[in-house]
């Protein structure tokens, strides 16, 4: 694609995002992200009717291709995560983190695990029930790329509900640390049903849990080295402009460094926005200063925030709509809750014991872990096949239905469930 080309196409993304936030905040006062995916929903599926109604227009070959020239997958993975984790971590408070370490820790792993072997079996058992030929690899790499909740989308909701400390603190946390997780599981699934191990792993039971070391504790690694280095440039300078760029070139370079060592840059990018974003503005950063970095980073997120969300709901033209799919799409939607609603039950009750929980912290848990489009680009990255459709439409069903109804929910969940702020 040509530089102009790729103009136009940006030009066009970020002209139908203001368009349809207009129309949103002016009408429909939906919160912003939610009303994006709506209203894009919406006129996709118009278009989509009218595609059938008079084939001639060829309004769908026309936005599929589109999409393609976009690469939804590697456009979000490789370009705005890393400015959206890094944004979203630098605004979450590390001493809230830290003193619920172990909650979040057992949530963003043991339940994640716990999360995809129950997903992969329930899908294999229903699939298998429905008559459709899904091999269990593809089973688990289903239930890997569903399983974490978006970071994304859940600070987004986060913003504007009200939610205890406590709760939100776990919430905000393991939503930050289970994608990244989350992303490595999917890899490693994704190379073993596939059979490409890719960067030379060595796909044994030993060769998966040092490739699953590496890219976690490894991007971890990266990110705090990065993030320190960031704040001893800051710390030296007092100069507002540089030192936004300094955080502009942390989150740029250090994500291209862990791509190129096969190193998690989720983990990574969260890592090094929560050295900044506590660290780094208590001790490097005059008021000023942190003033301009926070309403810099705040204006990036939005931006982006809204261009994904816009995405999301144009990515429909991705799928194959036929009435198997639209079965495949509600089936998954309680299966994912389902799954969900033990993951959370099981860390909590037996982390009770020894650490007090807010009451109604389960179904919280449950229905504030949203899905986003980190679950979409995973399904996209598959390679092309009827298993990759199906997954797909499983996949942007429970995406949609978490954005769009969990996310109007939340706070209805959050009043009548919970019933005293505690730690």
């Amino acid at each position: 694609m040509s530089v102009g080309a790729a103009f136009n196409l940006v030009a066009l993304v970020v002209t139908l995002a203001a368009v349809c936030g207009w129309v949103n905040h002016r009408w429909f006062r939906l919160p912003h992200t939610i009303g994006l995916v709506v209203i894009a929903l919406a006129v996709s599926l118009l278009a989509l009717g009218l595609d059938m109604v008079a084939p001639g227009l060829a309004i769908g070959p026309t936005v599929r291709g589109t999409l393609t020239r976009i690469d939804f997958h590697e456009t979000l993975m490789t370009g705005m995560l890393g400015f959206l984790l890094f944004a979203g971590a630098l605004h979450v408070d590390l001493d809230q983190l830290v003193r619920r370490r172990w909650a979040i820790g057992s949530l963003a792993t043991v339940g994640i695990l716990t999360s995809t072997g129950i997903v992969a079996g329930a899908t294999a058992l229903l699939t298998r029930w429905m008559g459709l030929d899904i091999p269990f690899a593809y089973c688990l790499v289903f239930g890997a790329l569903i399983s974490p909740t978006d970071p994304i989308a859940v600070l987004g909701i986060l913003r504007k509900t009200e939610v205890p400390e406590a709760l939100e603190a776990k919430i905000a946390g393991e939503s930050l640390f289970n994608d990244g997780v989350g992303v490595v599981l999917f890899t490693i699934l994704a190379a073993l049903a596939t059979g490409e191990a890719g960067h030379g792993a060595d796909l044994t039971a030993f060769g998966v849990v040092r490739l699953f070391l590496t890219e976690a504790v490894g991007g971890a690694a990266l990110g705090f080295g990065a993030g320190y280095l960031a704040y001893r440039a800051m710390r030296a300078i007092d100069e507002h402009t540089l030192e936004v760029l300094i955080t502009l070139a942390l989150v740029m370079g250090t994500y291209a460094l862990a791509l190129q060592l096969h190193l998690s840059g989720p983990i990574a990018m969260v890592v090094a926005g929560l050295f900044i974003g506590n660290h780094g503005t208590r001790f490097a950063m005059t008021e000023g200063t942190r003033d301009h970095v926070e309403k810099f980073w705040a204006l990036l997120d939005e931006v982006l925030n809204s261009l994904l969300f816009l995405a999301i709901g144009v990515e429909v033209f991705a799928l194959s709509l036929t009435p198997a799919m639209f079965v495949i799409a509600a089936t998954a939607i309680p299966l994912v809750l389902a799954a969900r609603f033990v993951s959370v039950g099981l860390p909590v009750r037996l982390l009770s014991r020894w650490q007090e929980f807010t009451p109604g912290a389960v179904p919280v848990l449950t229905w504030g872990g949203l899905r986003g489009g980190i679950s979409v680009a995973l399904a996209l990255s598959l390679p092309p096949s009827p298993i990759r459709d199906q997954i797909l439409a499983a996949t942007y069903g429970v995406v949609v239905f978490s954005i769009v109804v969990q996310g109007l929910t939340i706070e209805r969940v959050v009043r009548s469930t919970v019933s005293a702020p505690t730690t």
